[in-house]
């Protein structure tokens, strides 16, 4: 099984005159079977990490290498099948295409890796029933809730079994219910795969299922759960 791996990692972006650090030199290892939360105020650069991970976006230097493969420098064809083949992503924004069903949307990545249509839907359709959309199958986003959307994207980044998962504030459009079956089941599939799962978050629920909890200010990773951000994060 593969860990990730990062080390030094520096993300930065010029705006305003001024050179804003994203991510300052971070250093990070999840390993296979651990679930790994990272909490931080709006812009402390969770996201951008996660992107990193990911390789859609390219550090400004550091290393970040998964199952012993240096990520970093990676064309952008060799990139898109990285995570293709290997990553599960969960954006925040869902990504589904308007005019698809719940069941085409969740195919999407299998059709690019030249699977059938028939050997797609055999896929995907286990983990829409799994994550409670049995009978939304033939809806089209604009039928469903934002919390049935969200789901239908975390079912889109599970059906190529990746090797590893990361997730962008996956329960930020559900209820507390909803929001306790998606961290259950992201614990489920960290442990039944043993593979590293991160999560971008501001729920505290998370907390509960979790093997180690990262906060994150001005793009530098603080060891443990920093309390005192629950208050803002949670207004």
């Amino acid at each position: 099984m593969s860990k990730l791996e990062l080390r030094s990692v520096v993300k930065r972006y010029e705006g305003a005159g001024e050179i804003v650090h994203a991510v300052d030199g971070v250093s990070l290892t999840v390993e296979p079977g651990e679930f790994v939360a990272l909490y931080g105020p709006s812009g402390s650069g969770k996201t951008t990490l996660l992107m990193l991970a990911a390789t859609i976006k390219q550090p400004d230097s550091g290393s970040i290498m998964f199952g012993g493969r240096e990520l970093v420098g990676l064309s952008k064809n060799e990139s898109a099948r990285f995570r293709l083949e290997t990553v599960g992503i969960v954006f925040q924004s869902f990504h589904l295409s308007r005019g698809a069903s719940a069941l085409e949307n969740a195919c999407l990545k299998l059709f690019a890796l030249s699977l059938t249509i028939g050997e797609a839907q055999d896929m995907a359709r286990p983990w829409l029933e799994r994550l409670g959309l049995g009978h939304r199958l033939d809806s089209s986003p604009s039928e469903m809730s934002m919390g049935e959307r969200q789901r239908v994207a975390i079912a889109r980044a599970l059906t190529n079994k990746p090797r590893m998962l990361l997730a962008d504030e996956p329960t930020g459009n559900l209820d507390t219910q909803r929001s306790r079956e998606v961290l259950e089941l992201l614990k489920e599939i960290c442990t039944e795969e043993n593979i590293p799962v991160v999560l971008v978050t501001h729920d505290p629920q998370a907390t509960a299922f979790v093997s180690r909890v990262h906060t994150l200010r001005d793009g530098k990773l603080i060891d443990g759960l920093d309390l005192d951000l629950h208050a803002p994060l949670l207004g």
